[in-house]
């Protein structure tokens, strides 16, 4: 047997995308804050034709340990931001230099 989109037994499609309300939940950051974080351009959401923002699940990681940094080093948002954006760098860095060395 197989399921069909509007079958009952079919489950949802999971999504990428949250909302606003549910990012700020996650991350237990003040919505004026995330707005900064917006304003900086640290975060890039997507915008619905509603004008809503809709935010990638990974931008809950990346905020988390944004959060995470800026607690433990004492250090301001706006340092951390930059901190994290490096560290995202290097990964990726690091990740094509593994596959260019499988390549070889």
């Amino acid at each position: 047997m197989t399921l069909k989109k509007n079958d009952p037994g079919t489950l949802p499609i999971p999504s990428e995308f949250i909302a606003w309300t549910r990012l700020v939940e996650l991350t237990c950051v003040e919505p004026a804050t995330m707005a900064e974080l917006l304003d900086m351009g640290w975060i890039d959401p997507v915008r619905t034709q509603a004008d809503e923002y809709l935010f990638r699940t990974r931008d809950v990681l990346r905020i988390q340990k944004l959060q995470r940094l800026c607690r433990d080093l004492e250090i301001s948002f706006a340092a951390g931001c930059i901190i994290v954006d490096l560290i995202d760098r290097v990964e990726r860095l690091e990740q094509e230099l593994f596959e260019l060395r499988r390549l070889l």
